[in-house]
């Protein structure tokens, strides 16, 4: 299948300047600058694309990247953040491979980069490149904007460090049917590759919001309507206990702390219930995003 039409000419090298300039997205300070991340991959890329929004773009009032675009019109999804995605590149030699998502970028009239193998490896921080990634705007919105509307479902990582973690979080609660997600404290960035690539694609398909005061984030959360409820291994409630009283009948918020230290003691204090996953085998505990999984999905169920 033939490449976009909109992007006649040449292969793209690893010096050619569109590359070059894709690749500094893969340094943080750089995709805080220019709005802009990379997502790697071809799940990553349908969803971006399947949710593309042409009139898309980063608001003027921005809370981190400022006056960088057009004012978001809302994409598709109705559920996430506007969804932009402003370049393709794809490994010229095995096009083929991709011929899906290029006939979609050009439905969507997204322009495409056919790029050298050594190129389109040089914008992927996997260790097998799938030979596909897309340049998108930022998404995350303002905490307001994931409170609105009722929500009945939140998850609320705190603190959480690692990118694999937290993208199978966003990826959880888009699975468990959550109403959006809200990243606090000291947290890793979103827009980390691995990150995104964990995501599985979700990052595109729910609002996702920063806040770094933890404490006027939990405020925030229990003024839209939700109960907040902090997840601790040495919690005195269970939370099989919990579900048979019909404590999550209510709208909830879920707070998942960092993976090594949990939830930091001033941050648990703020919410309304702590509650333990309680453990019948002999492992000594289990991995954040599993137990993120558990408390998604045990709500979900409640809420049927």
């Amino acid at each position: 299948m033939p490449l976009n039409h909109q992007q006649p000419g040449p292969t793209a090298t690893v010096r050619s300047a569109r590359v070059v300039a894709a690749r500094k997205l893969l340094r943080r300070a750089v995709r805080r600058s220019e709005g802009a991340f990379l997502a790697d991959g071809p799940q990553a890329v349908r969803e971006a694309l399947r949710f593309h929004s042409p009139n898309g773009g980063i608001g003027a009032d921005h809370p981190v990247y400022g006056d960088v675009g057009a004012k978001p019109t809302g994409g598709p999804a109705g559920r996430g953040g506007v969804v932009q995605v402003r370049e393709v590149y794809v490994d010229a030699e095995h096009a083929e491979r991709h011929a899906d998502l290029l006939a979609l970028a050009d439905r969507a009239g997204v322009r495409v980069l056919p790029c050298e193998p050594k190129a389109i490896a040089s914008l992927s921080e996997a260790v097998t490149p799938q030979g596909i990634v897309a340049r998108c705007a930022v998404l995350d919105v303002p905490l307001d904007r994931v409170c609105a509307g009722a929500p009945r479902l939140l998850a609320v990582p705190v603190d959480v460090r690692d990118p694999g973690n937290l993208g199978t979080i966003i990826r959880c609660a888009d699975a468990s049917g959550a109403d959006g997600v809200a990243i606090l404290g000291d947290s890793v960035d979103l827009y980390n590759s691995k990150t995104v690539r964990a995501t599985a694609g979700s990052i595109f398909h729910l609002p996702i919001a920063f806040e770094h005061d933890a404490a006027a984030a939990i405020g925030a959360l229990r003024a839209a309507g939700l109960q907040v409820i902090a997840t601790e291994g040495e919690a005195s409630t269970d939370l099989d206990d919990f579900i048979d009283a019909g404590g999550l009948a209510a709208p909830t918020a879920w707070l998942f702390g960092n993976e090594a230290h949990g939830l930091a003691d001033e941050v648990a204090a703020l919410a309304d219930v702590r509650l333990r996953i309680p453990i019948r085998g002999m492992a000594e505990s289990l991995n954040l995003s599993t137990a993120a999984a558990i408390c998604l999905f045990a709500s979900a169920r409640a809420h049927r």
